[in-house]
C-alpha cells in the first residue's frame, strides 16, 4: 500500500456528491451518444470518434499509434475496430509512407459519407445533453475544470488533437 492509501483523504459530502455526478455522466453520457449513433448511423460511439478524428485531418489518414492515442484508446482495441471499419469499408489501412514498419488509417469516400451522415444528429444530441443546458460562463467553467484534470491524466496532451486551438 502507499502512505496515501493507507490514511485516505475521505471525500467530503459535497465532494462525493460532486464525484457520483460526473461518474455518473461518464456511464450514461457515451451510452446516451452510442445508442444515439447506433441506431440513426449504424456506429458505435469509439467507431464514430475514430472515423471523425481522420475526417478532420488534412489527407484523412494518421498512423495507428497517433490514433490510439487521440481516442484514448489500446492499440489492440483500436486495430480491432480498424479491422470491422475496414470490413465496411469505412477506413483502409495502408503502410506509413514515413515509416513503412508502421501502419496508418486512411478514411475512405464512404467512411467521409458516414461522418457527414452521423454528425447532424450526433451533434444536435450533443448540443441537447451538454452544451445547451450551460449558460457561456458554465461552459467555460466546465471546459476549464476538464483541462485541470486532464493535466494530471494527461500532462503531454498526448490526446489532444493538433489541430485544435488552444
Amino acid at each position: 500500500m502507499t502512505p496515501d492509501s493507507t490514511n485516505p483523504r475521505w471525500l467530503t459530502a459535497e465532494q462525493r456528491l460532486a464525484w457520483l455526478d460526473m461518474v455518473r455522466v461518464l456511464t450514461r453520457l457515451p451510452a446516451t451518444l452510442g445508442a444515439q449513433l447506433e441506431r440513426d448511423a449504424g456506429l458505435t460511439f469509439f467507431e464514430y470518434h475514430v472515423l471523425s478524428m481522420l475526417s478532420e485531418i488534412p489527407g484523412h489518414a494518421l498512423r495507428l499509434s497517433r490514433l490510439a492515442q487521440l481516442t484514448s484508446s489500446s492499440l489492440s482495441r483500436l486495430s480491432n475496430v480498424v479491422k470491422r471499419l475496414e470490413a465496411r469499408d469505412l477506413l483502409r489501412r495502408e503502410p506509413d509512407p514515413a515509416d513503412g514498419r508502421a501502419s496508418r488509417a486512411v478514411l475512405t469516400d464512404a467512411g467521409m459519407a458516414a461522418v457527414e451522415q452521423a454528425a447532424p444528429g450526433h451533434v444536435t444530441l450533443v448540443r441537447e445533453l451538454v452544451v445547451d443546458p450551460l449558460d457561456e460562463a458554465q461552459l467555460s467553467q466546465l471546459h476549464a475544470a476538464h483541462e485541470r484534470i486532464l493535466d494530471r491524466l494527461d500532462p503531454a496532451s498526448s490526446t489532444r488533437p493538433e489541430w485544435l486551438e488552444a
